[in-house]
């Protein structure tokens, strides 16, 4: 077997974390360096970037070319950040192994933390949790969607485009960007992952890559899903979860951060509890 391809997006991070993918699958198999091919294939994601995801579409707009080109035969296998991944995948899609996780948290750009930002500071995120959870804590601040990839984020703070940003501590750590504060909030479901996903007809690529398989973070990452998928929320949604040893600890919130629901449990025990506990307001953000 050889020439195997692996699809990703173009971005810098995207790359950085298929190289590292691919350093793993060939040592495991001790192949030569170059054995992986990767093979960029640009999202409409990554084409629009002037609007918020939840607005056009949500995770689907980071996924369904690489779909696309699995289904196809274009590609043998895939490499996502797994909290970008929806949580109801196409049944002909497998998650095949999760790397070792990252760091879960986020990082602060801009500020030393969300206590020393000014009155009425300008935070740039299109993350309906991070607007959450910022505007729960700090009701004065000013959020405005930004897009872009992660240099471009940070070069809109030192533009003075906006005062703050958050970014997930992972990717920054996967670029070498020692920039930004850590802070204190439960990340995105899967947030910190990375995962491959291959045809689910394909047992030998099954085979060869449950030797990378981080077995602690495949079940996390699969419970911290499978509690997102109970709730039914989609990219509008303000969902926060981190799993550990089977045990998830969640929150959903409303818009504007005044209503929280948080809690710790199974999968789907927790879902129910937290909807039935919100208000009518809440819950019809997550359909119900």
């Amino acid at each position: 077997m050889q020439g195997l391809r692996l699809g990703t997006r173009g971005s810098a991070l995207a790359l950085a974390q298929a190289r590292k993918v691919a350093a793993a699958i060939e040592t495991s198999q001790r192949w030569p360096d170059g054995w992986v091919q990767i093979v960029e294939i640009t999202t409409t994601g990554d084409k629009v970037q002037d609007r918020p995801l939840a607005e056009i579409g949500g995770k689907a707009l980071w996924t369904k070319e690489l779909d696309k080109a699995l289904l196809a035969g274009e590609v043998d296998f895939c490499v996502h950040s797994m909290k970008d991944v929806e949580s109801v995948r196409p049944r002909e899609i497998h998650i095949a192994a999760v790397r070792p996780r990252g760091d879960v948290r986020d990082r602060i750009v801009g500020a030393e933390s969300i206590d020393k930002l000014k009155q009425g500071a300008v935070v740039g995120t299109s993350s309906p949790r991070r607007k959450a959870q910022l505007l729960r804590l700090r009701p004065d601040l000013k959020i405005v969607p930004i897009r872009g990839n992660v240099e471009t984020r940070i070069a809109k703070v030192e533009a003075g485009e906006v005062d703050a940003t958050l970014l997930a501590a992972a990717g920054l750590d996967r670029l070498g960007i020692a920039e930004g504060a850590p802070l204190d909030l439960l990340p995105a479901p899967a947030q910190g992952a990375i995962g491959i996903e291959i045809l689910v007809e394909r047992g030998d690529l099954r085979d060869l890559l449950a030797a990378i398989d981080h077995r602690p973070t495949h079940e996390a990452v699969a419970a911290e899903r499978a509690f997102l998928a109970a709730l039914g929320g989609d990219c509008h949604s303000a969902v926060a979860a981190r799993a550990t040893d089977g045990i998830v600890r969640a929150e959903i919130l409303s818009a504007d951060g005044t209503e929280i629901q948080a809690g710790s449990g199974a999968p789907a025990e927790l879902a129910g509890r937290l909807l039935e506990a919100a208000s009518p307001a809440l819950r019809a953000m997550f359909g119900r």
